[in-house]
């Protein structure tokens, strides 16, 4: 009942609150034998860390990963791997003055509503900063996953302004070279003067993320209720600030007639598995992988840390007025982008040793 667990056979318990001494995870169902040490955990937690751009919380921490089990002389044991990483820059006094008010937007109410006691020093276990456990676990989920499923993201909408490159134009390598892990460097720079003007207002933006994953292979997910867009849905919104999520088309499907919406096949290569001619089904059917690129994409809400006073109520019901101080991320979707990245990979890991439990492969074989 404690919900601070996800997933089948490969399971991840995250803990650890913004303003303890360290946040962490329990990666439990990774087969043994597989390359794994702390360098690939700190590879994925270097994007994800705060402070490397004016756009995002100036918190100063390093992300350090201590894997302290189920690694041995470089692979995994098959053992729970238990992942640490401290906390080092917090400061909790700037949050005294609210230690009685609820922040809106937050969770502090319904944490307090639910559990009759928060943590008001940046949301304690509410706070984005356990996301790099999960950043650090979907590190681990790659290893299971292997080179040929390539899982990654990209930001494609800040505030109201939206990436208009085509997708067949996207250049993955620009995604890595600017603040924004956005696919095109224009589009980049104008966001750049977007969040400026954001940052100076004391105001915040939300944005949409968009993750892919190339080299699933068909048969990954069951039905009814093991739905593998079921399970990817569920994860992302998991992810703090997120607020809508969808697959393939998603809502734009709605639109669509039926003729358009329909990914037509054509016959494979050499008797091989079948072309699609488009993917509005985001690579699933039936809650099962098509064998084509997995896409989703979430929304996340405008930071709700801002400088602008804004109306709430004390824990005694008093009407009050609040602004928030301290280091916050002027759009939180910007680093959400490797904790998209992540929560993909634990799902698809998680997909990949079910269906190899239920039908003794990794998937992609012809059918009969």
């Amino acid at each position: 009942m404690s919900h601070n667990s996800f997933g089948h056979l490969f399971r991840v318990t995250t803990f650890g609150e913004s303003h303890g001494p360290a946040i962490g995870c329990v990666v439990d169902g990774t087969p043994p034998g597989l390359a794994l040490d702390e360098a690939a955990l700190q590879r994925d937690l270097d994007r994800r860390r705060p402070g490397q751009s004016r756009h995002t919380t100036q918190r100063r921490e390093p992300d350090a990963a201590r894997i302290l089990s189920g690694v041995f002389e470089g692979r995994t044991t098959g053992t729970p791997i238990a992942v640490l990483i401290e906390n080092t820059d917090q400061r909790s006094k700037d949050y005294s003055e609210i230690a009685a008010k609820y922040r809106p937007g937050h969770a502090d109410y319904t944490y307090d509503a639910k559990y009759g006691l928060r943590d008001y020093r940046g949301g304690g276990r509410s706070s984005a900063r356990e996301t790099a456990t999960r950043v650090a676990a979907g590190a681990i989920a790659r290893a299971v996953l292997g080179p040929a499923v390539i899982v990654r993201a990209a930001l494609v909408q800040v505030g109201g302004d939206r990436l208009e490159v085509p997708r067949e134009a996207w250049d993955w390598d620009e995604v890595g070279r600017n603040p924004f892990f956005c696919p095109d460097a224009a589009t980049a720079a104008r966001w750049g003067d977007l969040m400026d003007a954001v940052r100076k207002a004391g105001s915040s933006v939300g944005a949409v993320v968009q993750v892919e994953a190339e080299g699933v292979p068909p048969g990954w997910g069951a039905p009814l209720y093991g739905k593998l867009d079921q399970d990817l849905c569920a994860a992302l919104m998991s992810i703090n600030a997120v607020k809508g999520v969808e697959i393939g088309a998603g809502f734009a499907a709605a639109a669509l007639s039926g003729e358009d919406n329909a990914d037509e096949m054509r016959p494979g290569p050499d008797g091989g598995p079948p072309v699609f001619t488009n993917n509005h089904a985001g690579g699933i059917l039936g809650g099962i992988s098509t064998g084509q690129t997995v896409v989703a994409r979430m929304a996340v809400k405008p930071t709700s840390s801002i400088l602008t006073p804004r109306r709430t109520v004390t824990r005694d019901g008093a009407a009050s007025e609040i602004v928030t101080k301290g280091r916050h991320d002027p759009c939180v979707g910007i680093r959400a982008v490797p904790v998209a990245e992540a929560m993909m990979a634990c799902v698809l890991a998680d997909h990949k040793l079910r269906h190899r439990g239920q039908c003794g492969a990794d998937g992609g074989e012809a059918p009969p």
